[in-house]
This record gives C-alpha cells, structure tokens and sequence, in this order.
C-alpha cells in the first residue's frame, strides 16, 4: 500500500531512540521529510544523519521548543503536514511516593508539553489540513502498577486528544493516540528492572506472548499518520499484541 508519505513533513519528538525513532525510521522510508528532534544533541545528531532528515536538539519542557519545531520544519521544508508527538516516560514510583517536583516536571514535559507543541502545529498544517498523533500508553485503559505519573497523566491526554478531534475536524485535521504496550525498548528494559523473570512474566500476560519490537509501532505511527488514514480521528490505536483487556 502507498501510504500517500512522499514529500510529506512531519515532526517527531522523542525521535533519538526507541518508539519515536522507529516511527522516523519508517516515515523516512515512505518517502517523508521528518524533523527529529529530542534532548540529547549527540543522538538527536547520530540518528537525523543516519536517517538523512533535519535533527533539532530541543526539550518539549521548555515553552519556546514547539516554535523552534515547526520554524526548522518550514524552513528546511517549506511545509508541515503533522506531528508524532512523543515524549519519555514520567519516573516510575507511586501515586504517593512520587514528589510534588516529580509531578510537577512530568505535568510539563509529558502533558503541557504536548498541548504546546499541538498548539504550534496546527496553525502551520496546509489548508487541507494534517495529522497528529500522540503516543501514549496502555494506562489510557488501564493502570500500570508501578508508573504512577504516567497512569495519572496519559488518560487525560487521550480525552485531549478527542477533544482536539472534535475542534479540528471542520479543518480536515485528525489527532489520535497511539497506546504502545510492551514494546521493547530501553525505557521498557528500565521499568522491568533487575528481575530476570519480569519479561517472562509480562509475556505469559500477551495474547501473542511476545514483547513488539519497535519497527512494528513504527509502521503503525506512519499509517496513522499518513493521508491512507484519512478517516481515521479521534480514536485510541493499541499496539500491545493483544494485551489490554478493556475495549
């Protein structure tokens, strides 16, 4: 299937690694132009000149980063058509145990965040509108034991983003979220810890008993993303091998 990508500019934060780099990867390959962008500049770097796109070091906690996006977009591409907002996990701890900073710096990188950097984009989408998707996570549906912050504020950017449906559809721009389950990732291999029996727990759990490698999510971030998608808003996609038990 073409997915329509060829010529196409996209921003994708959190693209150093992990899900946001894989969704760069097989947006690149379709033929898209991709901004990468995330906070370590060695690695923003690395992969922007594997991958042949524009790398931005920039950090989605800070307030001026969504203007400086969407300005190396336009100029680099003289176009924007969306954005793969992704954003690293929040710390792993309690609901309790967590620290008024900790809550404090999460609520601004993983939700404000994201509510800036849509805020930026959509006035720089073509007429005919673009696509957003926010990667989120499982605990949309339901809690993760042991990620409090993330249980606390993913849900809410998942009503967001039905919310920005609603309000940009008239404008032929889509937003939806994406609920990666256990992909394997660095930040998955973090939050399975020390225990060597935790993946083979986790994988008993899976429908598919198997862990998604990243280029899987990759290629449905791109669809979602590309115009093949195109009356598909407002809607939460699980990319978990079956995991989540709620509809």
């Amino acid at each position: 299937m073409d997915l329509g990508l060829s010529g196409k500019a996209f921003l994708v934060t959190g693209g150093s690694r992990g899900l946001g780099l894989a969704s760069a990867e097989v947006l690149v390959a379709e033929g898209a132009h991709v901004v990468l962008s995330a906070r370590e500049p060695d690695a923003v770097r690395r992969q922007a000149d594997r991958l042949g796109c524009l790398g931005v070091a920039a950090d989605l906690g800070d307030p001026s980063t969504p203007a400086r996006l969407v300005a190396a977009a336009q100029e680099a591409y003289g176009r924007l058509d969306g954005a793969l907002v992704s954003v690293g996990g929040p710390p792993a701890g309690t609901s309790l145990g967590l620290t008024d900073d900790q809550w404090t710096r999460a609520f601004e990188s993983v939700f404000l965040g994201a509510v800036r950097l849509c805020r930026a984009v959509v006035p720089a989408l073509p007429p005919e509108g673009g696509s957003i998707a926010l990667v989120l996570s499982g605990s949309v549906k339901a809690p993760i034991a042991g990620i409090a912050a993330s249980n606390g504020l993913r849900p809410g950017l998942a009503m967001l983003a039905k919310t920005m449906a609603d309000e940009l559809g008239p404008q032929g721009v889509r937003v939806n979220g994406l609920l990666p389950g256990r992909i394997a990732t660095d930040r998955l291999v973090e939050l399975d810890g020390d225990d060597p029996d935790a993946r083979a727990r986790a994988e008993r759990a899976i429908p598919l008993r198997r862990y998604g490698v990243p280029e899987e999510f990759g290629r449905v971030a791109a669809f979602v993303l590309s115009p093949a998608a195109s009356y598909v808003t407002g809607t939460m996609i699980a990319c978990d091998g079956g995991a989540t038990r709620a509809l």
